[in-house]
């Protein structure tokens, strides 16, 4: 195999663990990242490009290969600006996959969030499922949508409640069986390690994996 990677969000918990998998792992000779600065990370197969998301047509040269890796997102609190917050939860991974599929790349694999459905009435989980709805329209022989619950690992960026919710999460957990399985917390390795191993698959269609089957997969 002599894969190419293409991966979005490559700054954020479990676009740089996907980031750390990929550039061991053998089937992947290159792997671009797409981001707004320089990550502290130097390997013989990696590509930095320094990109505008605004203007992510200019780029389209670059978003080209196997796999389109989509992990990006934001918090209320980082972008309290709503439109802002659809640009980059909605809009950005969207007209990534459409540049993706112009240039034949063969799958595409996007984080999305357990709950998601564009027929809810909260904010976050609608964005998500009106995400997945126009995902899903585009072109592309294999999409894998990737739906976690908590996520938990090490951020590069702090986010001030979020040490008080894994906590939590830890003493619910034990609780969460049978259906509320897949409510648990999850490890942020353990989707990254899930979406390496699903993009070495050749099957095509849309496929939609919840929390819960994440871990049966890892």
């Amino acid at each position: 195999m002599n894969y190419k990677a293409v991966i979005a969000g490559a700054s954020g918990l479990v676009g740089n663990l996907l980031l750390e998998q990929l550039l061991v792992h053998p089937a992947y000779a290159k792997v671009s990242v797409l981001v707004r600065k320089k990550l502290k990370v130097q390997h013989p197969k990696l590509k930095q490009i320094l990109v505008d998301f605004d203007r992510l047509n200019d780029y389209q040269h670059e978003i080209n290969g196997q796999a389109l890796f989509c992990c990006l997102g934001t918090t209320r609190s980082k972008t309290p600006d709503l439109k802002t917050y659809r640009k980059i939860d909605h809009d950005y991974p969207v007209q990534l996959g459409k540049i993706g599929a112009k240039n034949s790349m063969s799958q595409l694999h996007l984080i999305s969030s357990l709950g998601a459905d564009i027929n809810s009435a909260f904010f976050y989980t609608k964005l998500k499922g009106e995400t997945e709805a126009d995902i899903k329209q585009i072109e592309i022989n294999r999409i894998c949508i990737y739906q976690p619950s908590l996520l938990t690992g090490n951020r590069q960026e702090k986010r001030t409640a979020e040490p008080f919710v894994t906590s939590l999460f830890k003493l619910i957990d034990p609780l969460l069986i049978g259906p509320l399985n897949k409510y648990k917390s999850i490890p942020a390795e353990t989707v990254a390690k899930v979406m390496l191993n699903q993009s070495l698959k050749n099957s095509s269609g849309i496929f939609t994996y919840p929390s819960d089957q994440i871990k049966k997969l890892a």
